[in-house]
């Protein structure tokens, strides 16, 4: 079977590290916690970085940070894993779903233009599957708004616009290390910002409300939480980080392979904006209009090859198509014709191609 994704660390790269951290008994809040934190803010050129336990405690902490809650709307690309709306429920917000590009599947600066109100108090962008095509375009429109804008960056650590990382862009990033992510510990996640002033909120929110000591014990100052990422998962995504670049570069590659086998039988990849570097977290085809997506999959299946969905129309899952009623067309479409390709190193392209083009001509 060729499996969907294959993580990009070994045991051995670890071990060592490993030992160290269970001969110091420090499982917690030690020195790789610290570097992963300081690397992270230093490879995408953020001014500060945060570890948390997944993307999706990090998004809603970066919500709390905006005070959203009841009465508030929170605009949010629709292409998404439901993570990315239901943080913005979670505080008794509104999220106000705006439609995605056929051909960037990312938000549409129009989209977000009509979804603006009074009731506004930010904007989600998601990278959709790593591409973080057009987000300077939104951030202008936020500017012009004052809307803070947060990127769901879960899917697009060491991608970039304009040079610029994604980490370094807009308000907020929140970055996710789940198993099927270029970078994973596991399940982790980060928040990255270029403002200062949230630092020590944010230091503190992570760390139970605590900040500096009274007498022997911690100072609790403020109300906070525990999403902190320990110290054996910081190891596995330092390792991982140090060769981040020529992952990204691999897995390119890998892409332009795939495109010139599968475009001849009407398959249309994921498209990037001009100055876009995408990780390729996920490599995602639209079918043909003559193939059924969900049969296609199972048919790949028998012949041992393990592929799935693009990703969800969040308006169109059922509890929120019965919420709120606004079901967004591409969105839609997109869940119903896009498919996720094996993309790794020693992935046999030629046999994934071989298998889809036996099931599409039959």
């Amino acid at each position: 079977m060729i499996r969907l994704i294959r993580p990009y660390i070994e045991y051995e790269e670890v071990e060592v590290a490993f030992r160290q951290v269970f001969a110091s008994g420090m499982f917690t809040r030690g020195d790789n916690v610290e570097g992963f934190r300081k690397e992270i803010a230093a490879y995408t050129g953020a001014s500060h970085a945060f570890l948390a336990t997944s993307a999706t405690t990090a998004l809603w902490l970066c919500l709390k940070r905006l005070n959203i809650g009841v009465g508030d709307e929170v605009v949010v690309s629709d292409f998404s894993f439901p993570a990315t709306a239901n943080v913005v429920e979670d505080l008794g917000a509104t999220p106000v779903f705006a439609d995605v590009s056929l051909t960037t599947f990312n938000m549409l600066p129009q989209a977000l233009e009509q979804a603006i109100t009074a009731k506004t108090k930010a904007v989600i962008f998601v990278d959709a599957l790593g591409n973080p095509s057009g987000i300077h375009d939104i951030l202008a429109i936020c500017q012009q708004h004052n809307i803070p804008l947060i990127e769901d960056a879960a899917c697009a650590i060491g991608s970039s616009e304009f040079g610029v990382r994604c980490g370094a862009i807009a308000d907020m990033t929140c970055f996710s290390f789940h198993p099927r992510k270029l970078l994973t510990t596991g399940e982790g996640g980060a928040i990255t910002t270029n403002h200062g002033q949230w630092e020590s909120w944010f230091n503190r929110k992570l760390n139970h409300g605590a900040e500096g000591m009274q007498g022997y014990g911690m100072d609790f100052v403020d109300y906070g939480y525990n999403f902190r990422l320990p110290e054996l998962q910081a190891v596995m995504g330092r390792v991982q980080l140090q060769k981040l670049d020529a992952i990204v570069a691999e897995r390119n590659l890998i892409r332009e392979q795939y495109m010139q086998l599968l475009s001849p039988l009407g398959f249309t990849v994921q498209e990037l904006a001009e100055g876009v570097v995408h990780n390729v977290q996920s490599l995602v085809f639209r079918v043909p209009s003559h193939v059924n997506r969900d049969a296609l999959i199972a048919a790949m299946r028998q012949h041992e090859v393990e592929t799935t969905i693009g990703t969800y129309c969040m308006s169109g899952t059922t509890y929120y198509k019965q919420r709120y009623h606004t079901v967004q067309p591409n969105s839609l479409q997109l869940q119903q014709d896009t498919l996720t390709l094996p993309c790794y190193a020693g992935v046999d392209v030629e046999r994934v191609c071989s298998a889809i083009a036996q099931v599409v001509q039959a």
